[in-house]
């Protein structure tokens, strides 16, 4: 798949974002006043900013609002209007912590509940694809969710927390490098189910279907060398697991956890850009790009 920067961009900082408002929905930290504003505050900036980025990948922006319509069939759409619940309950929930000193429990888990929803069923307009092999597997949310939890907790800062949840996220990151590289494999996609001509014998390609590129090399085929494909896998998760890891055995200091945040959202991005581009779609096969 085409790794759009918006794309990459959106998953990684709303899941950021949303995994900081279900802490915060959980009361952890248990802020109010100027602290809970600033906390929310950067939870908001990364959830919102991220679904803003992600407008910025579909063919009509202004069209993005009859995505809420689709809801009983369309995982997209389940996604807006779980974003769209967690924000305002969540909003509702914040106010009153910062303007009244107060704290509604039931809200707030409901909260957090909606936004760990929202990272699901993002994960799930992934994982449901058969097309591609790599992400139709219950590693897809599993890894989505893990990393959005983790990053939630080394936003607010529950340090503890944090070690285990970015040492589980991983061993799943591992875990779906492992599955998905024998994912096209073992789909049973060969040339002859991607050309309908499976009855006539054994199938070779005599020449491209197409001279010139298309819109479905363009957004669907993108080809990664082996060798570079293992050095980012190592830099992200050096930069998105181990080194936060290190600064958080540290004692504390503010500029390690800083550290230790940034290191895991750069990571991040690094991470999914490997999403992406490593996506074997099973239309690569008809065009002689990929390899069952």
């Amino acid at each position: 798949m085409h790794p759009a920067p918006s794309v990459i961009l959106f998953t990684v900082m709303s899941g950021a974002g949303f995994g900081m408002l279900a802490f915060l929905g959980l009361g952890m930290p248990d802020v109010t006043g100027w602290v809970a504003f600033t906390f929310f505050t950067i939870a908001y900036v990364l959830a919102v900013g991220g679904l803003m980025a992600s407008t910025f990948h579909l063919g009509h922006p202004e069209r993005a609002i009859k995505a809420f319509s689709q809801w009983r069939t369309s995982w997209l759409s389940r996604e807006g209007c779980c974003a769209v619940l967690a924000l305002l309950v969540m909003a509702v929930y914040g106010g009153g912590l910062v303007f009244f000193d107060t704290r509604w429990t039931a809200l707030g888990l409901f909260g957090a509940l909606a936004s760990i929803l929202t990272v699901f069923t993002t994960s799930m307009i992934y994982a449901q694809l058969r097309t591609v092999p790599r992400w139709h597997s219950p590693l897809t949310p599993a890894l989505l969710l893990s990393l959005s939890i983790a990053g939630g907790a080394l936003l607010t800062g529950q340090s503890s927390a944090s070690i285990g949840l970015l040492a589980l996220s991983g061993a799943i990151q591992i875990a779906t490098w492992i599955v998905g590289d024998k994912a096209l494999a073992g789909s049973g996609s060969t040339l002859a189910t991607a050309t309908g001509l499976g009855g006539t014998g054994t199938l070779s390609a005599f020449e491209p279907p197409h001279t010139g590129t298309n819109y479905l090399l363009k957004e669907f085929v993108y080809v990664v060398g082996r060798k570079h494909s293992l050095q980012l896998r190592v830099i992200s998760l050096v930069l998105m697991i181990l080194l936060p890891i290190i600064l958080l055995l540290l004692p504390f200091n503010h500029m390690f956890a800083a550290l230790a945040v940034l290191s895991h959202l750069l990571g991040a991005i690094v991470s999914r850009w490997l999403f992406f581009a490593e996506a074997e779609h099973v239309v690569g096969i008809y065009y002689g790009k990929r390899t069952p």
